[in-house]
């Protein structure tokens, strides 16, 4: 897969209760996505760039994580064969609900 393609180690668990496990995380509503993961204490909610993750783990910001709402064609893993591209954001977020646009694809 494409996190294991840029180093990652990925353990995935299918669960029934997605929508608690982002409430738990904290995971803002107009945020979430199709998958969620932890990386190293952080959410990395949806198709989220590698390059966006080693970002936030180089620099370890004071925030819950980053996401990439929805399903936009042309991120990782949403790549499609005529080739359509949706532009996205790359969005952080923090405990006290703050969000923050990190990078914009393309």
């Amino acid at each position: 897969g494409y996190m294991q393609e840029n180093g990652f180690s990925v353990t995935v668990k299918s669960v029934d209760n997605l929508a608690e496990i982002k409430s738990q995380y904290h995971v803002p509503v107009e945020l979430q996505s199709c998958h969620t993961a932890i990386v190293d204490g952080y959410i990395v909610e949806g198709h989220v760039p590698a390059q966006d993750v080693n970002k936030m783990l180089d620099e370890r910001p004071d925030i819950l994580g980053i996401a990439v709402p929805g399903m936009p064609a042309g991120s990782p893993g949403m790549v499609s064969e005529d080739g359509l591209v949706e532009p996205y954001s790359v969005i952080a977020f923090d405990a006290s609900g703050r969000q923050q646009v990190l990078s914009t694809y393309p």
